[in-house]
């Protein structure tokens, strides 16, 4: 007799439809393998929804299975529109080529190289402003660095930073935030400021100010303006200049008043020097209030695909939205890796669950735990930050429990019963797309679950602030 055993799998669509709207959220079904109260509705209809992504794949005939994977790779891009698809239109040209020609390791090794090249793409912010702008306090805020931690960078009344200063992302290391010398200062006149900091390096420019922008980051924003680059005008420290306010005037102190008052002035001064530009109102201290959420945002539609999905990643766990903005990125490359497993598979599959697959599954887990706030060090920083043991925050969690096993039971087993739920429902599909099956359902499923935990620790934050 079968043993019985809990597996919770995330509720993912109301119908098989992908048009369908995605419910997102921690939510899960239990499931009772093994029990004839076990839900098989529930499982058709998820697998339903992953057969509609993938298109019609009734042929097992070779010439069948190469129009199914012309018509798997054009759902990639109508799943994942044009402006968002982290590899390129070309790029997609050149995998549907080699499979119009049956050249099946041309295809996937296209893939593998666009899978690196992503993985190594650079990005290079540079954050500027005038000294005691806050803006060392933004590019700590920005890489998740406390300022008191040793790789931070440093901050204070005085100008700090003599030259530009490179800070790498803990997590992300292809993403470099530039501190750069505070413009229109005695050491740093604006005539040699441009070339001193080599700002063609850069992707975008965040100019930074705690009163009010002067000439000099105007003049600064129209070179950028010029060199066919985007720039973005943060105030920053506006939590005390509301605190001062409601201070010096607790009765008639009006909120939405004081936040309008600062907002127009900097428009003000930007219409007078002929300059057509948004400001952001943020505190370094409290991202998820004011503006910051909004200018994350703006930064992101100023990228190119490729960059709009490394930026993603690295963007501070601050509101719900930011961490399903994550997961959704992060789901391009659960399609991708799928989709060359299935392109690798051409033999009749022996094994469902193989060694080599675990050990790709536990890197994977480890990889979206990084990307989403949910692995050790993370763990431990924010254990400190809300003076509460690691343990605490470990018990709400349930991605580092994915692996476990129960007496007599192997790993291999327990992710075989995940897989045998939903190819049971519709029988054995071709190879092919049972290897697509097996990394795109299992791989969604730890991402799905890490994206869970991600926002459990938010909560949690919340609660304890």
């Amino acid at each position: 007799m079968m043993q019985s055993q809990i597996i919770q799998f995330p509720n993912q669509m109301s119908s098989p439809s992908w048009n369908k709207e995605k419910i997102h959220g921690p939510y899960r079904k239990t499931y009772h393998i093994g029990s004839i109260q076990m839900e098989i509705g529930h499982i058709r209809d998820k697998i339903g929804y992953l057969l509609a992504l993938m298109g019609s794949l009734v042929s097992t005939a070779a010439s069948d299975e190469h129009s199914d994977l012309l018509c798997c790779v054009k759902e990639y891009f109508k799943n994942f529109s044009q402006k968002s698809a982290i590899i390129s239109q070309e790029t997609s040209n050149s995998v549907q080529l080699c499979l119009a020609k049956g050249d099946i390791q041309g295809a996937c090794s296209i893939i593998r190289n666009a899978l690196k090249d992503i993985d190594k793409l650079p990005l290079s912010i540079a954050v500027t402003g005038e000294t005691g702008s806050g803006k060392s306090s933004l590019v700590n805020s920005l890489r998740g660095v406390g300022h008191e931690e040793e790789d931070a960078a440093p901050t204070g009344a005085e100008e700090t930073t003599m030259e530009r200063r490179p800070y790498k992302h803990p997590r992300f290391p292809s993403v470099t935030i530039w501190d750069l010398p505070g413009i229109g200062t005695v050491t740093f006149q604006p005539k040699d400021y441009l070339k001193n900091v080599k700002f063609a390096e850069y992707d975008f420019f965040i100019i930074v100010c705690a009163t009010r922008f002067k000439k000099s980051d105007i003049d600064l924003a129209k070179a950028i303006k010029a060199m066919k680059k985007n720039f973005y005008f943060v105030r920053t420290k506006v939590d005390i200049d509301l605190q001062n306010e409601q201070t010096a005037k607790p009765n008639s102190f009006d909120r939405e008043e004081v936040w309008k008052k600062i907002r127009d002035t900097a428009q003000q001064e930007f219409r007078r020097h002929n300059i057509d530009a948004k400001i952001f109102l943020i505190s370094s201290l409290k991202l998820s209030e004011f503006d910051f959420p909004i200018l994350m945002d703006t930064l992101l539609e100023g990228l190119n695909a490729q960059k709009h999905y490394i930026f993603t990643l690295f963007l501070p766990n601050i509101t719900e939205a930011a961490i399903d903005k994550k997961r959704d990125s992060l789901k391009q490359i659960v399609w991708l890796e799928a989709m060359k497993a299935g392109l690798l598979a051409t033999l009749p599959v022996v094994s469902i669950i193989q060694d080599q697959d675990v050990k790709k599954l536990k890197k994977s887990l480890h990889q979206y735990q990084l990307q989403l706030g949910v692995d050790d060090l993370s763990l431990q920083s924010l254990a400190k930050d809300l003076k509460v043991p690691v343990k605490e925050l470990q018990k709400i969690l349930i991605s580092p429990h994915l692996f476990d096993t129960e007496e007599n039971q192997t790993i291999e087993e327990k992710l075989r019963r995940y897989l045998e739920v939903f190819i049971s429902a519709i029988g054995g599909p071709p190879a092919m797309w049972l290897h697509f099956e097996k990394v795109y359902l299992l791989q969604e499923y730890f991402l799905d679950i890490v994206a869970a935990d991600a926002k459990a620790l938010l909560k949690m934050s919340y609660l304890k602030n």
